[in-house]
C-alpha cells in the first residue's frame, strides 16, 4: 500500500473516520463511543502509514500484523479498515446488525484485515506474543506484530503474564500500544484500580517503554519508528488519549465508554468534526 499522506492530510482523515465512527454507532443504538474516538488518531497512523499492509491482498505473506484487543472499540478499527480499502465504505452502518460481518467485537473470518477474534478482554498480548515468538522461530524478519491495548484491560491478570512471557524472551518483534484514556465502564481507572506507576511497571517486566500523545499523529509515526529500532526487548508505548477526542461533550466523560449517540447527539456531533468545533464554517450547515 502506498503511504505518502502528509501529517495535515492524515490528521482529515482521522476526522473522517471519527465521523463514520459517530455514523456507525448512531445506525446501530449501542456501542462505544469515547474509546473509539480517542483511538482514530492511532488507527489512520497504523493503516495510512505505519504498517506494512496490502487491503486488496489482506492476506500477504509480508504483511505486519495488527490486534485489537480491547475488541469493543472496534468501531474504529472498522471505519479505518473501510476507508482503507479493504471492504466498502458503506457497510459501515450494518454495525451491530443481526447477520452483518461488522459485530460488537471483531471476529477474525469475518471480514478482510482482521487478525483475531476478540471479546473477553486481556487476551491480545497474549496472541501477540505467540505470533510474535513464532515469526522467531519460522526465522522471519522484518515484520512487527503490533497490539493496541485499553488501560482499563491492564486489570487483567493474562496481560501481565504475556508481558512476563515477552520479557523473557525479549520479543522485539512485538509492539503494544496502550490506550491510555484513564476511563474504562465503571469510573476513572485510577479509582476502579489504580495502575501507576504504570512507566515503571512495563519497565519492571522487560520492556523498552515510551510515552506520547496518542492524539498527535506525528508523535505517533515517530514512536512506531523507533520501536522498530529496538532491538533487544519489546516496546510499549503508552499513548495518552482523550477520551471521545473531537466531541466537546463526550471528551474525558466515562460515561460515553459504552454508549452510542442518539439521532440529536449525532448530528451535533457530526457538526463539530466538520467544523473544529466551530473553528470553520461546514458545507453541511
Amino acid at each position: 500500500m502506498t503511504k505518502s499522506l502528509s501529517i495535515a492530510e492524515l490528521e482529515q482523515k482521522a476526522t473522517e473516520i471519527r465521523e463514520s465512527i459517530i455514523r456507525m454507532l448512531e445506525h446501530a443504538g449501542s456501542g462505544h463511543s469515547a474509546g473509539s474516538l480517542g483511538l482514530a488518531d492511532i488507527f489512520t497512523a497504523l493503516y495510512f502509514d505505519i504498517l506494512k499492509c496490502e487491503p486488496k491482498k489482506p492476506d500477504w505473506d509480508g504483511r505486519d500484523i495488527l490486534l485489537l484487543s480491547n475488541g469493543h472499540t472496534v468501531p474504529v478499527q472498522y471505519a479505518a479498515l473501510a476507508h482503507a480499502g479493504y471492504f466498502p465504505k458503506g457497510e459501515l452502518i450494518t454495525l451491530r446488525r443481526f447477520g452483518s460481518r461488522l459485530q460488537g467485537h471483531p471476529e477474525r473470518t469475518k471480514l478482510p484485515g482482521l487478525e483475531t477474534t476478540s471479546g473477553p478482554l486481556g487476551c491480545g498480548l497474549s496472541q501477540a506474543a505467540g505470533m510474535a515468538l513464532a515469526m522467531r522461530m519460522d526465522k522471519i524478519t522484518h515484520r512487527w506484530v503490533y497490539v493496541v491495548m485499553g488501560d482499563g484491560e491492564l486489570d487483567e491478570g493474562n496481560i501481565w503474564e504475556a508481558a512476563m512471557l515477552a520479557g523473557k524472551y525479549k520479543l522485539s518483534n512485538v509492539i503494544g500500544i496502550i490506550d491510555r484514556n484513564n476511563i474504562q465502564i465503571d469510573g476513572p481507572t485510577e479509582s476502579v484500580m489504580p495502575l501507576e506507576n504504570l512507566h515503571e511497571k512495563w519497565e519492571a517486566f522487560g520492556w523498552h517503554v515510551l510515552e506520547i500523545d496518542g492524539n498527535n499523529m506525528q508523535e505517533i509515526i515517530d514512536a512506531c519508528a523507533l520501536a522498530r529500532s529496538i532491538i533487544e526487548k519489546p516496546v510499549v508505548i503508552i499513548a495518552h488519549t482523550i477520551p471521545g477526542k473531537g466531541v466537546d461533550f463526550m471528551e474525558y466523560d466515562f460515561h460515553w465508554h459504552g454508549k452510542a449517540p442518539n439521532k440529536e447527539e449525532a448530528k451535533k456531533a457530526l457538526n463539530e468534526l466538520r467544523t473544529l468545533k466551530g473553528k470553520i464554517r461546514s458545507e453541511h450547515e
